[in-house]
Order: structure tokens, then C-alpha cells, then sequence
């Protein structure tokens, strides 16, 4: 059984991700199969996205020298 997205690390999410494309760019793959791998992969997504929103908070609270300021979500729009 595969590992829960939030389980898996960000370089690790990135590799089944990108098989997940390649076997869906193959087209071999039955329109079952294919929904299941594209949930997996959407899944896959927002969870990297997370870890990408939490690593940019880090490297702002590292900059900013506050290392005890809490994480919250992080919206691009106000960089």
C-alpha cells in the first residue's frame, strides 16, 4: 500500500509524481486506473505545495532572526 502524500518527503512526492505522468502520458493505462492516479496525484501536489509554504515561512523566519515566531500559512501575494 502506498504511503499517505503527507508521509512521503518532498523529493519523494516529486519522483511518484513524475512516474505517475509518465504512465498516464503513455496512455496504456485503463480510465480507472487513470482516475486513481491522478487523485493520487493531485494528493501528491497539495501536499508538496504545503511543504514548499512551510519551507518559504522557515527561510523568512531564519532572515528575519525570529526563530521563535509561530508558522502560519503562508500567502505569496503578501512577499
Amino acid at each position: 500500500m502506498a504511503k499517505k502524500p503527507e508521509n512521503l518527503s518532498f523529493e519523494e512526492s516529486l519522483n511518484e509524481l513524475e512516474q505517475i505522468v509518465t504512465e498516464l502520458e503513455q496512455g496504456e493505462v485503463s480510465l480507472d486506473d487513470a482516475l486513481k492516479q491522478f487523485e493520487r496525484g493531485i494528493g501528491l501536489v497539495r501536499s508538496s505545495q504545503s511543504k514548499l509554504e512551510q519551507a518559504q515561512q522557515k527561510v523568512a523566519i531564519l532572515l528575519a532572526d525570529d526563530p521563535q515566531a509561530p508558522l502560519s500559512p503562508f500567502d505569496v501575494e503578501e512577499e
